[in-house]
């Protein structure tokens, strides 16, 4: 008898497991390109991003996905997440760097169709080739911690993204 009521409670927590998990997502939707509301990019990035959310709320705990419009010849200097980070290159062309300093001689270049994982705490940056999209997925309160709090675009005397902060061998 033990082992059918065991087997009963352990399916009845899996299902409600189940259940609640569905329960994150309880309307179906589709975003086709042309519907896709875009807005001004994030306080926490240089001015030029656009920024459609498509599901969750960066804000908030839990997970999110946003698509980003980058502008040819933007830049965001080196940064970390609290929070892992997945991003795919829907289109256009990007180059992600490592590290705390924007040098542009160790970047890898992510054409569309490209994907990266980033592990929360990396210092990285991004140098935008060509107009691109990318779409994040991520688990929230997303936000960024620049390297050097003056890159920082929430502080006065934020650079502009497409300055020559990034130089070879800039810092």
């Amino acid at each position: 008898m033990k082992p059918v009521v065991i087997g009963v409670l352990t399916a009845l927590l899996l299902s409600t497991g189940s259940a609640m998990a569905a329960g994150e997502i309880d309307v179906h939707k589709v975003f086709l390109p042309q519907d896709m509301q875009w807005d001004t990019g994030p306080a926490s990035l240089p001015a030029g991003a656009q920024m459609a959310v498509l599901h969750g709320d960066p804000q908030k705990p839990g997970a999110f996905v946003l698509r980003m419009k980058l502008p040819k010849g933007y830049k965001i200097a080196p940064h970390m997440h609290k929070q892992p980070e997945i991003l795919t290159v829907i289109s256009g062309n990007l180059s992600l760097g490592l590290g705390p300093a924007a040098d542009k001689a160790p970047v890898q270049s992510l054409p569309a169709g490209s994907f990266s994982s980033m592990p929360h705490g990396v210092a990285h940056y991004v140098l935008v080739n060509e107009d691109t999209i990318v779409q994040i997925n991520a688990d929230g309160p997303w936000g960024l911690d620049y390297v050097n709090p003056k890159d920082d675009p929430r502080l006065n005397g934020a650079p502009d993204p497409t300055s020559e902060l990034y130089s070879s061998r800039s810092r």
